[in-house]
């Protein structure tokens, strides 16, 4: 068994959607200045990124293994690792377990608060397999999840909260349920047949779309909050009017009636719109 299966696995490549946000985090963190000195740390930013890999992969391989029977039913699941039977379902426990030491291993050394929130955290991202056969709100614990990523960055460094991070936290949580609302659209019958609950099997595509919709509106004020509460400037603007952008984009190319372009707006809008608002971000930031 390769690594290669098991990045497959976990679909490594879509660790893109979070991790720019803890980036964010990060820098926002080091704009703090602790006992009188400016706390960047190349040290924290590596072990930052390591909790990420090794909760997402925790997460992603948990989820894996709790829906290998409901994977091998749906064709578009069918052909994952454990169905496929390319990883067996306790190599992937096994790879779970050693994951979530590894991440609580990796909040130890960052300080003491990271390593408290470490257990809610796992609670949360290791949870949400759980919920699509109970709610449909499942979509936001997904979004809870990802949305940990800037606010853990940001105790990372200051060992405190603070609203700004708490801010971009609820931006990610909206533009990541939403997307993920957007994405379920696909399985929206198969979930209905297996009466496993989701906004497009509970309230038809048309009325999840604008669900989505809704979630992805709000983001506009919380962008503008940001704006106030981190002292932002131009860059930033720049940087959501197009993160903005591509969220209106991904809606103007899925219909009811026509969701063809489904993955295109999942990964390669929700993918650049996430880079590029963390690269402006961090520029604004970087540029005081």
């Amino acid at each position: 068994m390769s690594a290669y299966n098991y990045l497959k696995l976990v679909k490594f490549s879509h660790t893109i959607f979070a991790l720019p946000f803890a980036f964010i985090g990060f820098f926002m963190a080091n704009e703090t200045v602790v006992d009188g000195s400016e706390v960047y740390s190349w040290r924290l930013l590596i072990l930052v990124v390591l909790a990420m890999v090794f909760a997402r992969n925790s997460a992603m391989g948990f989820n894996r293994y709790i829906d290998r029977f409901i994977d091998a039913k749906n064709p578009r699941t069918a052909g994952r690792e454990i169905p496929a039977k390319i990883l067996s379902p306790k190599s992937v426990l096994i790879f779970v377990v050693i994951n979530v030491m590894l991440f609580i291993a990796t909040t130890a050394l960052i300080n003491k608060l990271a390593l408290i929130m470490s257990v809610p955290a796992l609670i949360v991202i290791l949870g949400y397999s759980y919920m699509k056969r109970f709610s449909a709100l499942c979509h936001y614990v997904l979004g809870l999840s990802l949305a940990i990523a800037p606010m853990g960055a940001y105790i990372s460094i200051t060992g405190k909260f603070a609203l700004a991070p708490f801010i971009l936290s609820i931006i990610v949580l909206l533009w990541s349920s939403g997307f993920d609302i957007l994405y379920s659209l696909d399985d929206e019958m198969f979930d209905k047949i297996e009466k496993l609950h989701s906004v497009p099997a509970k309230y038809g595509r048309s009325r999840a779309m604008e669900i989505s919709s809704a979630g992805h509106v709000l983001i506009a004020p919380m962008l503008c909050l940001l704006y106030i509460y981190a002292d932002m400037g131009i860059i930033y603007i720049v940087g959501s009017a197009l993160f903005v952008t591509l969220l209106i984009y991904q809606h103007v190319i899925i219909k009811p009636d026509d969701i063809s372009r489904l993955n295109s707006a999942f990964f390669t809008s929700n993918g650049v719109a996430s880079i590029l608002f963390a690269i402006f971000t961090i520029w604004d930031i970087l540029s005081r």
